[in-house]
């Protein structure tokens, strides 16, 4: 894995088995180039779950940060950064033989919640990496997440990309019935 960790993955996985009986489909918001995505796929497979595979991606790199990303350890971290086509996305999951996702292409801000997401969620992996998309993420996530869902925020905490923590935090503030757990540099953020 290139932005996720080995440690990370062995979570993300771990947290999205625990959901499994959750009502609702997966949800990956950012997910770069299908790595992460490709596992939840072979994870659902494996349980012969019949919940799908909802990916987002701008397909267009990171969007222009705002002042809660402002970071000196993070200045390689800049607008169009981490750009990779939805092609090579959909290129992986053809080659990999697991079930195609619904994959939609979009800064988080342009989607449209009843639209383009699935009507329930089960467990959702938000990779956005700035506070705008984390943020976005979150409001597009929180109203369809199951009561036993799990929403996983990665670089929480990460010096690099403060936005995250930035608008996690701010969510929390905001949301006293969820709570929060930590691994690594992932926000796992739960309903109490």
């Amino acid at each position: 894995m290139e932005q996720v960790t080995k440690q990370e993955t062995e979570e993300i996985l771990r947290l999205a088995e625990k959901v499994l009986s959750a009502a609702g489909d997966f949800v990956e918001l950012g997910c770069y180039k299908g790595e992460t995505s490709l596992l939840l796929a072979r994870l659902l497979k494996a349980h012969s779950s019949d919940k799908r595979l909802w990916l987002y991606d701008s397909f267009a790199g990171l969007p222009e940060k705002t002042v809660e990303d402002a970071s000196t350890a993070g200045e390689q971290f800049k607008a169009g950064e981490l750009f990779v086509s939805k092609r090579e996305v959909v290129e992986k999951f053809k080659r990999s033989g697991l079930p195609f996702p619904v994959i939609k292409k979009g800064f988080f801000e342009d989607l449209d919640p009843a639209a383009d997401l699935p009507s329930n969620v089960a467990f959702a992996f938000c990779d956005g990496d700035l506070y705008s998309s984390i943020k976005t993420s979150l409001k597009l996530v929180v109203p369809k997440l199951a009561d036993d869902g799990i929403i996983v925020v990665h670089d929480y905490n990460n010096p690099e990309l403060p936005g995250s923590s930035r608008a996690v935090d701010e969510f929390l503030r905001a949301h006293a019935d969820f709570r929060l757990a930590q691994k690594h540099t992932l926000a796992i953020l739960t309903r109490r």
